[in-house]
């Protein structure tokens, strides 16, 4: 084999190597892709069951019930359409009723419900999901002195020194 045959093998070898690299990735990126849905276009949308969301709303008043267990049933709610959510599991601290939430999960063919795995819940009490916010505001649903309002997801803010921090 000549120096120029081994220096082609050498960046055949590389670029073979990246490029099955990139495929990699771009099928890992595929598998956790989970689209933002609000209850309202779940009416519009054709989303299968097992297909993996994320649904983002209010909690409604009243619909939080606790099951066997640490399993919950809520609904959640853009005010003009109503999703009802199963989770088992430690809800966050900060979950309640009429709160912004943002639940990742499915829809279960057998149930028809939407099956959560994760729920995240505001952090303080002035914010709420922007992209949750922003559409419940357009809906109607939200104001911003109403409930905690809209936050932009603003830096933790410093605690002095000796200050015990959550």
């Amino acid at each position: 084999m000549t120096r120029k045959q081994k220096r082609l093998a050498v960046i055949a070898g590389g670029m073979s190597f990246i490029l099955v690299a990139v495929l990699l990735v771009m099928f890992a990126f595929s598998q956790s892709v989970a689209y933002f849905f609000m209850p309202a276009d779940l009416a519009k949308a054709d989303v299968k069951p097992g297909t993996r969301i994320r649904l983002g709303g209010l909690v409604a008043e009243g619909s939080l019930k606790r099951g066997q267990g640490s399993t919950v049933s809520f609904t959640v709610t853009d005010g003009t359409g109503d999703v009802p959510v199963t989770y088992t599991g430690i809800l966050p601290d900060l979950f309640r009723e009429g709160q912004g939430v943002v639940t990742e999960g499915a829809f279960d063919a057998a149930s028809h419900g939407f099956v959560a795995d994760s729920v995240l819940a505001k952090h303080d009490e002035n914010y709420m999901p922007k992209e949750v916010a922003d559409r419940l505001k357009k809906e109607g649903v939200w104001e911003d002195g109403k409930g905690g309002g809209q936050g932009s997801g603003q830096a933790a803010v410093k605690q002095p020194a000796g200050e015990a921090t959550r």
